[in-house]
C-alpha cells in the first residue's frame, strides 16, 4: 500500500526522532570503536529505545516511512556494491565454482543441526523448529512456515535474532582475532573524488531502474539484488563511473539499523531472551561449520579466508556485503554465495512444505 501525504505528516516527527535515537547509537559506537558502528549503533539503541516504548504493547506497527526509506537504503548499498564489480572480478568469478558448490554440504548440515537445537532444547514442534532452522531467507521462512502451521511471530523473532547475531558476531570476532575494526571508515574506499549532484542523481537512478528489475523478475532480496547487478552491469562495462562518498554509506547503514531496530517493538523481554538465548546456540553451530568449511576450502580458493567465513556466514545479504566492503574484500563474490545460500535455503523448505503439512 502506497504512502500518502497524510502519512508522511504524522510519520514525521516519530521517524525523526527514531533517526535522532539511531544517529546517537551511532555516535556512541564510533566513539567506543565498535565494528559497524552505524549500523550496529542505531540497531541496538533503536531496538532498546522501541522495546522500552513499546513495553505492555502486544502488537506495534513498524513505522511505514522509516520501512520505505530501509528498503531505499538497501537498495544503495546494492548500488553501491555493484560499482565495486570490475572485469578483474569477472575473470575471478569462474573460480568460484568450489566454494559455491559447498554452500550445498553447508545448508543441509546447518539446517539439520539447527533443527536438532530447536527440536530438541527449545522443545518447538517439528513444523516451527524445521522453519526457525532455516539458514536463510526471513521473509520467505516466515511465509512457508506460517503456511504449514507454524507460528509467524515465533519464527520471525527467531530468524532475526539469527541475522542480528551473525551481524554482530562476525565484525566482533573478526575485531578480537585481527585488531581491526570493521566499519564505513575501514577496507574498501569508494571514490577518491567528492560525488557531485550529477553522481547523486545517477546513483538515485540506479536504485530505481534496480528495484524495478528486482522486482519484475522476483530476485531474492529484489531491493538490494536488482540495484546490485544493474550497478555491476554499469560499472564492469564501463559506461558508468559513479562516485559513492562514505557520508552516503554511513547514513544508508544508519537507516537501516535504526529500520532493524524499530522492529522490537512489541517484544517482550522473556520472548527475546528466549529467541535470542537459543540463536546464539544457532548461530554459534552454524558459524562453527563455517569456519571448518572455509579451512578446508581456503588452500583451492582464490577468496582467502576471512572472505570464505563472511561467504558462509548464514546473515543477511546486505549485512555481509557490507562486512565485505568494509574489508576490502569483494562484496559481489560474498554475494553471490549468499544467493545461492538463500536460493537453496527456500527450495529445501518449498519442497518439504507438503511433507511436514502430512
Amino acid at each position: 500500500m502506497p504512502l500518502t501525504l497524510a502519512d508522511l505528516r504524522l510519520e514525521a516527527r516519530p521517524t525523526g526522532l527514531i533517526l535522532l535515537v539511531g544517529a546517537l547509537g551511532a555516535a556512541l559506537a564510533v566513539w567506543l570503536g565498535t565494528p559497524l558502528p552505524f549500523l550496529l549503533g542505531a540497531l541496538i539503541t533503536v531496538g532498546a529505545w522501541s522495546i522500552w516504548r513499546s513495553a505492555g504493547v502486544p502488537e506495534t506497527a513498524p513505522r511505514p516511512v522509516l520501512q520505505v526509506l530501509r528498503k531505499a537504503s538497501v537498495s544503495l548499498i546494492g548500488v553501491m556494491i555493484g560499482a565495486t564489480f570490475s572485469p578483474s572480478l569477472l575473470e575471478q568469478l569462474p573460480q568460484l565454482w568450489l566454494s559455491v558448490l559447498a554452500v550445498v554440504p553447508f545448508v543441509l548440515i546447518t539446517h539439520g543441526l539447527s533443527f536438532l537445537i530447536y527440536r530438541r532444547l527449545a522443545k518447538l514442534d517439528r513444523v516451527t523448529a524445521f522453519f526457525a532452522a532455516m539458514p536463510g531467507g526471513l521473509i520467505e521462512a516466515v511465509t512457508l512456515g506460517e503456511a504449514a502451521g507454524a507460528d509467524p511471530r515465533l519464527l520471525s523473532t527467531q530468524h532475526f535474532a539469527r541475522v542480528v547475531l551473525v551481524i554482530i558476531a562476525v565484525p566482533t570476532v573478526y575485531y578480537l582475532m585481527t585488531g581491526i575494526v570493521v566499519g564505513s571508515a575501514a577496507g574498501q574506499s569508494f571514490d577518491a573524488t567528492n560525488a557531485g549532484l550529477l553522481d547523486l542523481a545517477e546513483l538515485a537512478l540506479l536504485c530505481v531502474i534496480g528495484v524495478f528489475i528486482g522486482r519484475k523478475f522476483r530476485l531474492p532480496a529484489s531491493y538490494m539484488i536488482g540495484p546490485m547487478l544493474l550497478s555491476a552491469i554499469a560499472h564492469g562495462t564501463g559506461f558508468l563511473d559513479v562516485a559513492s562518498p562514505v557520508w552516503l554509506l554511513a547514513g544508508a547503514q544508519l537507516v537501516i539499523g535504526a529500520g532493524l531496530g524499530v522492529l522490537f517493538a512489541g517484544s517482550s523481554l522473556r520472548s527475546l531472551a528466549r529467541a535470542f538465548g537459543f540463536g546464539c546456540v544457532s548461530v554459534a553451530v552454524m558459524l562453527s561449520v563455517a569456519v571448518g568449511f572455509a579451512a578446508l576450502l581456503a588452500p583451492w580458493s582464490s577468496l582467502p579466508l576471512i572472505a570464505l567465513i563472511i561467504s558462509l556466514a548464514p546473515g543477511g545479504v546486505t549485512e555481509m556485503g557490507l562486512v565485505a566492503l568494509s574489508l576490502g574484500i569483494s562484496p559481489v563474490a560474498v554475494t553471490v554465495h549468499h544467493l545461492f545460500r538463500i536460493t537453496l535455503a527456500v527450495s529445501i523448505a518449498g519442497w518439504a512444505l507438503p511433507r511436514l503439512r502430512d
